[in-house]
């Protein structure tokens, strides 16, 4: 039988029931899944409790921590940079970043920070919004001194300390060589933090406030933004990272008085927001629709089209699928899309249920957030449990395998 959302109410319930199976398993406390067709209504679940050892249920309206799932999200604020020609993407960054002016870059990845030469040539807007400009998180670089290097000057997100305020972020920043030569390699996570500085200092307003402003408020967001507000933190769960070796959990992040529950120095364009299901549906439904919500244009079509298009080169491609292959047991098979347009992945091989061109992400704090044009379908899984452990990625690639069973031909 089928429904009126473009889904099979067969294939609903199977859904449902693979997602109480990972609930009842005892790994996942709480879910939040929502998947939507076309204009059809969205169809949720919610299954499980906010805490492992509490009863309060898990609710629709529930607020998560995005995690890396922010990066498909808080990229849109530099297309909106682009549509006014306030940005173009083969200037170089200097002008706003002078940080960044006069690069030095390592010989080789595994080479002493000092061990470099001058940069082919300067950094480019393109070079920030594609991931490519020459420095990112390599878990498989641990050890190296560059990776050291990073490490010790705290510019990266779940260190021990949270991050400075921009401009001490860039001065640390600019004191570190690049990894590759701009535009030579997709690298992770840092591109994306530093898209919200380069934003913040085009338009002289705080990233925050130019999201809440231009994307946020149009799209309804209500929910969404870089901290919890006190009269709403109890929406927000604990972020468990459980024990690797026993499974055991551990609070990683309270909700009262942690690192969500006020405003951050940083405003990680990478990992720092937080929202709900419903919010993260029309964020996602917007794009599937070209760029417009409601009959208001967020985004202009182009702006979509290229944030949702492979940007890689075939050399940089087969680096970043090779780099996915050969890691896919450390990232428990996270990464295996192929290509990356801006601030997300975009499926470039058919390698799973899913279709060539499905784009968006997952996070580390449990969370995956795509969508598919060949479908029209969004689809977005919310826990909160950290993927120091398998569950939530095992939870979300069986949640992508029903979904695309539950499509109706």
């Amino acid at each position: 039988m089928s429904t009126s959302s473009g889904f099979t109410e067969a294939g609903l319930g199977r859904m449902h029931d693979v997602l109480a199976r990972h609930v009842d398993s005892g790994k996942i406390p709480g879910v939040v899944t929502l998947v939507s067709r076309g204009d059809g209504e969205p169809h949720v679940e919610t299954l499980g409790t906010m805490r492992h050892d509490g009863d309060t249920p898990i609710q629709r309206d529930t607020i998560f921590r995005m995690a890396s799932t922010s990066k498909p999200v808080s990229i849109s604020a530099a297309m909106v940079l682009l549509d006014e020609c306030r940005l173009r993407l083969d200037d170089t960054v200097e002008q706003w970043l002078p940080e960044l002016a006069g690069r030095q870059v390592l010989k080789r990845i595994d080479s002493q920070v000092d061990d470099t030469v001058p940069a082919k040539r300067p950094i480019t807007v393109r070079d920030v919004l594609t991931s490519t400009f020459g420095l990112g998180m390599d878990m498989t670089m641990i050890g190296t001194p560059i990776m050291g290097a990073l490490f010790e000057q705290g510019i990266t997100p779940n260190g021990p300390v949270p991050m400075p305020e921009p401009d001490e972020w860039m001065r640390r920043l600019g004191t570190l060589p690049l990894m590759y030569q701009p535009g030579e390699r997709w690298q992770y996570q840092i591109s994306s933090d530093l898209v919200g500085v380069l934003v913040s200092r085009v338009t002289g307003q705080s990233y925050d406030a130019f999201l809440r402003e231009r994307i946020f408020e149009p799209l309804g967001m209500k929910d969404t933004g870089f901290w919890v507000p006190g009269d709403q933190i109890d929406r927000l769960p604990p972020l468990y990272a459980p024990d690797p070796a026993t499974g055991e959990f551990q609070v990683w992040d309270e909700a009262e008085g942690g690192r969500h529950s006020s405003p951050p120095a940083f405003a990680g364009g990478g990992g720092g927001l937080n929202s709900t299901a419903d919010d993260y549906h029309a964020y996602f439904r917007m794009l599937l629709n070209h760029g417009v919500h409601q009959g208001e244009r967020i985004l202009s079509k182009p702006a979509v089209e290229l944030m949702t298009s492979n940007s890689l080169t075939p050399e940089v491609l087969a680096a970043r699928e090779t780099l996915a292959r050969d890691n896919v047991h450390i990232s428990f098979g996270q990464g295996q899309q192929g290509g990356w347009g801006f601030g997300m992945a975009v499926r470039t091989y058919r390698g799973d249920y899913a279709p060539i061109g499905q784009f968006g992400w997952d996070g580390g704090a449990g969370t995956s957030t795509y969508a598919d044009p060949v479908n029209r379908v969004v689809g977005i899984v919310l826990t909160q449990v950290g993927t120091t452990v398998p569950s939530a990625i095992q939870l979300a690639n069986d949640f992508w395998t029903t979904l695309y069973q539950s499509l109706e031909d």
